[in-house]
């Protein structure tokens, strides 16, 4: 078991993309027919190559509030946990629980695989409508409550490729984090 400083400092941001990172897993922000689709999804899929179709496609989707693994292909990351988040209605029919629960899963995966570096997407903030700044809360406050007790991964970070979402993550952040700013890379 960890102490809260030390989830703390295995915890940041960086702005950047997702599909270049060399780390153990890459966090896609997935479809539930782990289709592949516009924004980060299509990205990750596109440069996995075509493997990561038919590896999605055999496990045949994926519910809402969960997350699935597979190898990451011609991705520099050994595997990518694709968690699904909730489409936003109005936050009163579960979309919070859901959107911790899927970055609660994908921690557990890569806990299980032996993930020492994972690197989320913004889960549902895309065409799933989710509101930046509660949704920056709900992910940073889940992974932290998820990292809290067990020792694996590491470390981790969300590659965040749009200034406003990168800005909206470090306030989520530096709240959660009690003002400690150990491991927030702001933007300019």
């Amino acid at each position: 078991m960890t102490d809260s400083t030390t989830v703390w400092n295995r915890i940041s941001l960086i702005r950047g993309d997702i599909t270049t990172q060399p780390v153990d897993a890459i966090v896609n922000a997935a479809n539930s027919r782990l289709a592949g689709g516009g924004g980060v999804d299509g990205a990750i899929h596109r440069a996995a190559g075509p493997q990561m179709m038919d590896a999605c496609r055999k496990i045949g989707g994926c519910p809402t509030g969960s997350a699935k693994l597979t190898p990451g292909f011609n991705l520099p990351a050994r595997f990518v946990i694709h968690a699904v988040g909730p489409v936003y209605r109005d936050g009163l029919h579960g979309e919070p629980e859901a959107l911790a629960s899927c970055y609660r899963t994908a921690i557990e995966l890569a806990a299980e695989n032996g993930c020492e570096t994972v690197a989320f997407s913004a889960i549902s903030c895309g065409i799933y409508g989710y509101p930046l700044e509660a949704a920056a809360r709900v992910s940073i406050d889940a992974v932290a409550g998820a990292l809290g007790p067990c020792d694996r991964p590491e470390k981790v970070w969300w590659v965040l490729f749009d200034e406003r979402v990168h800005r909206a993550f470090a306030a989520a952040l530096l709240e959660s984090a009690g003002q400690d700013r150990h491991g927030v890379e702001t933007p300019p």
